[in-house]
C-alpha cells in the first residue's frame, strides 16, 4: 500500500481543530498556564473576543509612546539646529568684527610710521636766518645803544610789578583747611541715666573749630541706651583726644567715650 492511500484512510485531517486544540492545551499546562479563562470563554461567547484586544491595545500604547519619543527628538534636534545656525551667525560677526579691527589697526599703524619718518624734515629748515643776519648787519648803524638800557630797565619794572600782583594774589587767596567728620558713642552709667540731659552736656563743650551734628540713641542691651552723636572738627584745632576729655568731666552722667568712625573732609 502506498503512503498517498494511507492517508487517504486515516480521518486526522477532519479533527485537526481538536487535535491543535489538544496541543496548545498540552504545552500551556507544561509552561504552568493555567485553563480556567480558555474554559470561561468557552462558556461565554459573548466576552471572547474582548480579550485578545488587550495586546493590540499595549501595542497601540507602545506605539503612541514612541511616537512621542520621536516627536520630543524632532523638536530637540531643531532647537540644536537653531542654536548651532545662531552660533554660526555670532562667530560670523564676531570674525568681521576682528578683520574689521585689524584693518583699523593697519592703518593706524601706517600713520604712525610716516610722521615719525617725516619728522627730521623740520630740523633742516633754519635757511630764513641768513636773511634775518643781513637784515640785522644792514641796520647796525640804526641801532641806539642809549635806547636800550632804557628797554631793559622797562621790562625789569613790568616783571618786578607782575611778581607783585601774583604774590598779592596769593596771599588774599583763602588757605585750604583741614576737616575731619568724627561719629562718637557716648555711653551712660545705667537705663536710669537722664539721657537728654547727657547729650545736654555732651552739647555743651564749645571750642574753635568744633561743630556739632546730628545725634541718636542707640540700644545697648538691657534696657540701657547710648548716644551716637556726630560732630565737625578743623583738624589743626580741635582733636579727638580733647574732645574725650572735655566730655568725660561730666562723670554724674557719662561713662565712657568712643570714638566709632573717623573721616577726613
Amino acid at each position: 500500500m502506498s503512503d498517498l492511500q494511507c492517508l487517504a484512510q486515516e480521518n486526522i485531517w477532519f479533527d485537526k481543530s481538536k487535535y491543535d486544540e489538544a496541543e496548545t492545551r498540552f504545552y500551556e499546562g507544561v509552561n504552568g498556564i493555567s485553563q480556567a479563562p480558555q474554559v470561561k470563554a468557552a462558556l461565554q461567547p459573548g466576552k471572547g473576543h474582548s480579550r485578545p484586544q488587550k495586546p493590540r491595545e499595549r501595542k497601540t500604547s507602545q506605539n503612541t509612546s514612541r511616537s512621542e519619543d520621536q516627536t520630543e527628538l524632532l523638536s530637540r534636534i531643531r532647537s540644536l539646529e537653531l542654536d548651532n545656525k545662531s552660533l554660526h551667525k555670532v562667530v560670523d560677526d564676531l570674525r568681521a568684527m576682528m578683520s574689521k579691527l585689524d584693518s583699523r589697526m593697519s592703518v593706524l599703524e601706517k600713520g604712525q610710521s610716516q610722521p615719525s619718518r617725516a619728522a627730521p624734515a623740520p630740523q633742516a629748515a633754519p635757511a630764513p636766518q641768513p636773511k634775518v643776519m643781513v637784515k640785522e648787519e644792514n641796520e647796525d648803524d640804526d641801532i641806539d645803544l642809549f635806547g636800550s638800557d632804557e628797554e631793559d630797565e622797562e621790562a625789569e619794572r613790568i616783571k618786578e610789578q607782575r611778581v607783585q600782583e601774583y604774590a598779592a594774589r596769593k596771599s588774599t587767596k583763602p588757605a585750604l583747611i583741614a576737616k575731619s567728620s568724627i561719629l562718637l558713642d557716648v555711653k551712660p552709667w545705667d537705663d536710669e541715666t537722664d539721657m537728654a540731659k547727657l547729650e545736654e552736656c555732651v552739647r555743651s563743650v564749645q571750642a574753635d573749630g568744633l561743630l556739632w551734628g546730628a545725634s541718636k540713641l542707640v540700644p545697648v542691651g538691657y534696657g540701657i541706651k547710648k548716644l551716637q552723636i556726630s560732630c565737625v572738627v578743623e583738624d589743626d584745632k580741635v582733636g579727638t583726644d580733647m574732645l574725650e576729655e572735655e566730655i568725660t568731666k561730666f562723670e554724674d552722667y557719662i561713662q565712657s567715650v568712643d570714638v566709632a568712625a573717623f573721616n577726613k573732609i
